[in-house]
């Protein structure tokens, strides 16, 4: 969507729908500021006006270059995701009223253009979204708005600064929401290691893509034990974001699961509500490409990696069984008594690897357990890490970046008492714990792999949504795109 700022008068716009957000108890003022048809229109309007936070009215001008013009609530305490839901809520009017062109005026109040102008375009640009690669040409859909024109009485550079932020951090977003809404058939390994190939060129960071050949040599015995049970091959991806002055001098890394569909294995899974969404198993992977597009072309100075270890999980061919042993990249080994835990196999071998380059911090983003899902629900992710402080050290920074961006993470505990439950007879650890704490025994797994600074992120619930919410849509959601894009634009920028 072509997205820009406009500093000149309301009348000029010359808009399908011009959309003011407003609180209740300032809208009447707002009104008479904008004055005019416009504002003629509007005070008709008034009287149905509620302000509650995503509640809508529209009216039509007599004159003027505006069709229709709406209030849209702001509800009673503006923030940034007040005004995304606001925004979002002007997306979906616009969208029902099939205008292609629509306008936003930033609140007259606003202290801080640029912060304000980037969460009303991301709340309009991600409400904005519609997965359709799959629907034919004959398939009848809602006209979605093609242009939006941000306007802003002051802080007219700062609005746009704001606003071309917002447009690269959701379109990045929608990056991974694509990847994840994608059919498993059109997003193998090789496809997958093939579109961040594409993505890599497009956006000015580079991919190297191994095949199962060059994965063998690395040894990596979780990622190819997975695989053995597909007629795919498994591939692993490497992501390189460096330009020439960064702010760190070792790189942080970001590790995203890449589970491209997941059977469960011979540990097969139940069809009804949770095979049936396994091409979502790959949302970690989907957002680790979606952050290292938003880091190019936001050219934040930051050396960070990108790695995606990526495999179906079928149980066909020789497929790995209950009572294996596997070794993995680390040289541990792995006692298998459950085959659909296998992200945290994949995600063993990527993070033993990143280690190689003493990074100053790994963070991970997995769909790995349905315990997450059950703890925290579908809108809150679980973070978590070992009692390392350098760790611990940049979680407040991380939970600010939540509040933020609406994209919430809650910490779970990781005590030395759930990796009890991993102990087994035969080899260095087993691959499940018990029925107890499952996200924890997953993350306490993951930290014998670890022997750096070290986050983990549980995104099995938000990252892919049975029933929408104001600007997530059903189905893949980007999660962790606009979090950790936020919290690394500060990372870079506090060092």
């Amino acid at each position: 969507m072509k997205v820009s700022v406009s500093t000149l008068p309301l009348d000029f716009l010359d808009v399908d729908l011009l959309i003011i957000p407003a609180k209740k108890r300032e809208a009447g003022a707002r009104v008479r500021e904008v004055g005019g048809d416009i504002g003629d229109a509007l005070t008709a309007a008034l009287p149905d006006f509620d302000g509650k936070l995503g509640s809508t009215v529209h009216s039509y001008p007599a004159g003027g270059r505006s069709k229709r013009v709406a209030l849209v609530g702001l509800g009673t305490q503006v923030g940034e995701r007040s005004l995304r839901r606001a925004a979002a809520a002007g997306a979906k009017l616009a969208a029902r009223m099939k205008a292609q062109t629509v306008a936003m005026c930033v609140p007259g109040a606003s202290k801080d253009p640029d912060t304000t102008a980037q969460a009303l375009v991301e709340g309009f640009l991600l409400a904005n979204y519609e997965f359709r690669k799959y629907k034919s040409s004959s398939s009848k859909g809602r006209k979605r708005p093609e242009r939006l024109v941000l306007h802003a009485a002051k802080g007219g550079k700062l609005a746009r600064r704001g606003a071309e932020r917002a447009r690269v951090v959701a379109e990045s977003a929608i990056t991974a929401r694509d990847l994840v809404n994608m059919s498993p058939h059109d997003k193998t390994p090789t496809l997958l290691g093939r579109f961040a190939e594409r993505h890599g060129k497009k956006h000015g960071f580079d991919v190297a893509v191994w095949g199962k050949s060059e994965i063998e040599k690395e040894k990596m015995g979780g990622l190819l034990a997975v695989n053995r049970g597909s007629i795919e091959p498994p591939a692993f991806i490497e992501m390189t974001w460096h330009p020439e002055r960064v702010t760190n001098k070792r790189p942080i890394g970001l590790v995203g699961k890449g589970v491209v569909f997941d059977t469960g294995g011979l540990s097969l899974k139940p069809t009804k509500n949770s095979m049936d969404h396994m091409k979502a198993d790959m949302a970690g992977a989907a957002a680790v490409i979606g952050i290292m597009e938003a880091l190019a072309r936001l050219a934040l100075p930051l050396y960070v990696i990108g790695v995606v270890p990526a495999t179906d999980n079928r149980p066909g061919q020789n497929a790995y069984v209950p009572g294996d042993v596997l070794r993995m990249h680390s040289g541990k080994t792995v006692e298998v008594l459950n085959t659909d835990a296998e992200g945290r196999l994949i995600l063993a071998d990527a993070l033993s690897y990143v280690g190689m380059y003493r990074p100053e911090l790994v963070i991970d983003l997995a769909t790995l357990t349905g315990a997450q899902v059950v703890a925290l629900g579908s809108r809150v992710a679980a973070v978590m890490t070992s009692n390392d402080q350098e760790a611990m050290r940049h979680l407040p920074s991380l939970a600010t970046s939540s509040e933020r961006t609406g994209e919430l993470v809650h910490p779970m505990p990781m005590h030395n008492h759930y990796g009890e439950s991993l102990k087994s007879s035969v080899a260095d650890i087993k691959n499940i714990g018990n029925r107890e704490a499952g996200s924890s025994t997953a993350a306490k797994f993951l930290e014998h792999f670890v022997s750096y600074p070290w986050i983990h992120l549980d995104i099995a619930g938000p990252a892919f949504l049975r029933k929408g919410a104001p600007y997530r849509p059903k189905g893949g959601t980007g999660f962790g795109v606009r979090l950790l894009v936020d919290f690394l634009r500060t990372y870079a920028y506090a060092s």
